[in-house]
């Protein structure tokens, strides 16, 4: 197969990914399955071996993110009764004096992504940002677009995600400078993309928040004070106890991450921080403090507990945490899930074609820019793949060659490949769908709005990558 061939049946399976969900109001689910027989079809696969390659990478998929989305969404439940949001979200509007709300779980959600991969954050940042929205009547296409790019961003340019890292090694980029001006680019995209846009998306379609993050909370005046913002609930636990399920597994995945770097494999520190750097044992930890958040406010836990979910007046701790919200977790998490493992089907359908590599090397011998060859080469394939990690570590894999040739030093290129893993975040990413799912979008409305805000700042930082390219600083 030709890169020109595999291009044409790339647009048309995102043409009929799109006029399924979009026109025929196909559920996602079942058009991201037709789509994904079609290419398995188109790329020379037999009907049976498509559906075989259809139910591996759906499984692979799943086995990566299901258990830590379980969680997550568990801590997302445990927040809610705890009155745990309550203080998190007057916590906000304290910081930001009740004006520009939008921009309070987006900086929750940069603030936890820093070490938590995007769906972990998505899960745990969505009842924080459908409180804020239904408080004030916030239109949610006016915060999630800004909640996911500050997901993105760190996910993209920040190690220790597992995608730049690799990137960082790959390309012999010294990690210290990539951290360093991977943050102030991050900082910066964010600030620049917002700027440009908060005017134009406070006119867009109102949409509103899900209702289960959200049907317990009351709306008030657009005058309100900021007391009259605050959202009244007795008992609440502390804003620093609050925030403990959250900041602790990020805290811990942090530690394992830079531990592995720091500690030689095989030693008994390396061992430890592995293990309580695993993703689903920080979530796990997320989980067992959420728990005793219910110590000395049972009673208020079980009365909102039983309003979603049968539950005794007499149940333990153990009980709600682990039959109650574990229940109602799941409820929420069940159609990310399955959406989320679909979308890696179409995804693995896609990277397991060997022209991808063709198609990479094609674009690096025209005569663009040099720096904008390891920024084309991610987002290319961030097109194709769906997903920032592989997109990131295979357009490393191809620029690594021609580093010497293009003249350009290995932080600019690592920091290139992360910006432009950030373009083309669509409908054959898994992210995409978890936030349409939790954040209450549907397919047209999350193209509309997180694709291209998502788009702009992965061409906003490769732009501040380029000024510090030309003043020599990276």
């Amino acid at each position: 197969m030709t890169p020109t061939i595999f291009i044409i049946i790339l647009i048309a399976a995102v043409i009929m990914l799109t006029f399924g969900t979009l026109k025929l109001k196909i559920h996602p689910v079942i058009a991201l399955f037709l789509t994904s027989i079609f290419l398995g079809l188109c790329f020379g696969n037999s009907l049976l071996e498509t559906l075989a390659k259809i139910n591996e990478f759906f499984g692979s998929t799943l086995s990566g993110v299901a258990i830590t989305i379980i969680f997550g969404a568990v801590i997302a439940i445990g927040i809610q009764d705890t009155g745990a949001s309550t203080s998190i979200a007057n916590f906000f509007i304290k910081l930001f004096k009740g004006k520009r709300l939008e921009l309070a779980p987006s900086l929750t959600s940069f603030m936890v992504a820093l070490s938590v991969f995007g769906d972990i954050a998505m899960v745990l940042t969505a009842p924080i940002s459908s409180i804020l929205a239904k408080r004030k009547k916030i239109n949610m296409a006016k915060i999630a677009p800004y909640v996911n790019l500050g997901l993105t961003l760190p996910h993209g340019l920040l190690p220790p995600h597992p995608g730049i890292l690799a990137v960082a090694l790959l390309l012999g980029a010294d990690l210290g400078k990539v951290i360093l001006w991977g943050t102030i680019i991050c900082v910066a995209s964010f600030v620049i993309t917002y700027m440009l846009t908060i005017k134009k998306m406070s006119k867009v379609e109102f949409i509103e928040p899900l209702p289960e993050f959200s049907k317990e909370i009351e709306t008030v005046q657009e005058n309100a004070t900021i007391k009259e913002l605050y959202i009244k609930e007795d008992n609440t636990p502390s804003t620093w106890t609050s925030f403990m399920p959250l900041i602790v597994p990020v805290v811990l995945i942090s530690a394992g991450s830079f531990g592995k770097m720091i500690f030689e494999e095989g030693s008994y520190a390396y061992a430890v921080l592995s293990t309580v750097g695993d993703k689903v044992f920080a979530l796990f930890v997320g989980v067992i403090l959420m728990m005793f958040l219910i110590l000395g406010r049972k009673p208020k836990v079980i009365k909102v507990a039983k309003k979603n979910e049968p539950i005794s007046e007499n149940s333990s701790i153990l009980e709600i945490s682990t039959n109650n919200w574990l229940t109602r977790a799941l409820k929420i998490a069940i159609m990310p899930l399955i959406v989320t493992g679909m979308g890696g089907a179409m995804g693995g359908m896609l990277r397991e074609n060997p022209v991808i590599d063709e198609l990479g090397m094609m674009v690096a011998g025209t005569d663009f820019p040099k720096l904008l060859i390891p920024f084309i080469l991610s987002a290319i394939l961030m097109a194709v793949c769906g997903s920032m990690t592989i997109a990131s570590m295979t357009a490393a894999a191809l620029v690594a060659p021609m580093l010497g040739i293009l003249g350009i030093s290995p932080v600019a290129a690592t920091l290139a490949v992360g910006a432009g893993s950030m373009v083309f975040w669509h409908v054959n990413n898994s992210g995409f769908w978890i936030m349409t799912s939790l954040y209450n979008f549907n397919t047209k409305q999350g193209l509309k709005y997180f694709t291209t805000i998502n788009g702009l700042g992965g061409i906003v930082a490769f732009a501040i990558l380029c000024i510090l390219s030309i003043l020599g600083w990276a």
